[in-house]
């Protein structure tokens, strides 16, 4: 009698391995502390990021006052000033170096800042990747929470596994931390809901169970 082995699929051969990797995961998602209810950061003063696009009044001179976008280089450029750097001022400060620079030619000029699209700089800036609706990158507001994020998201995908979420904290140095999205998102459990903190990142895995 001659026995012939079964050729196995290569999705079939590889299933118990990627289904072993997703448990491993899992488990050590579960070993992870839940994420705090308040982040521990102090009044969020918004500094200005590449891609920013900003407003330069010069009281009484129309024809100094731009709108102008913050070059990848974090520098901008405006009639009389070239290549200022903005990156990481608040607007206060930026308008202070303007009108530093304007003394050259304006006599007290007068200078405010105002910002309209905000992208804010990389590091404070809150990443959501994974199965999110709509995943991208959103710019820090004081006081915003993980709800706050989903909604901007979009809220979970279908195959979204909401409850195996982390949360990577940046500020501190890549600790890692479990959230609930699923029970606040399509559970309405508002206990599951935390703040986030600037340079956060939010990974939400697929569920295969």
């Amino acid at each position: 009698m001659i026995f012939r082995s079964k050729a196995i699929h290569p999705r079939a051969a590889t299933w118990p391995l990627a289904a072993l990797a997703w448990a491993c995961l899992l488990s050590a998602c579960s070993n992870l502390p839940d994420a705090p209810a308040k982040a521990p950061i102090a009044a969020h003063k918004y500094v200005i990021g590449p891609l920013d696009t900003i407003t330069v009044t010069v009281w009484r001179n129309p024809e100094l006052s731009v709108t102008t976008q913050v070059r990848p280089d974090g520098r901008i450029s405006t009639p009389l000033v070239e290549d200022l750097p903005a990156l990481g001022k608040t607007p206060s400060e930026l308008a202070h170096d303007v009108q530093q620079a304007l003394e050259k030619f304006v006599r007290d000029p007068i200078v405010s800042i105002g910002v309209n699209g905000f992208q804010g700089p990389y590091t404070e800036q809150i990443r959501v990747i994974g199965e999110a609706a709509k995943p991208q990158v959103i710019a820090y507001r004081q006081n915003m929470t993980l709800l706050d994020v989903m909604i901007q998201v979009g809220g979970l995908t279908d195959y979204a596994d909401g409850n195996g979420a982390i949360l990577v904290r940046g500020a501190e140095d890549g600790k890692q931390y479990r959230v609930h999205l699923k029970d606040l998102v399509k559970g309405g459990k508002i206990e599951a809901n935390v703040e986030v903190m600037p340079g956060d990142v939010l990974i939400i895995p697929q569920s295969y169970f």
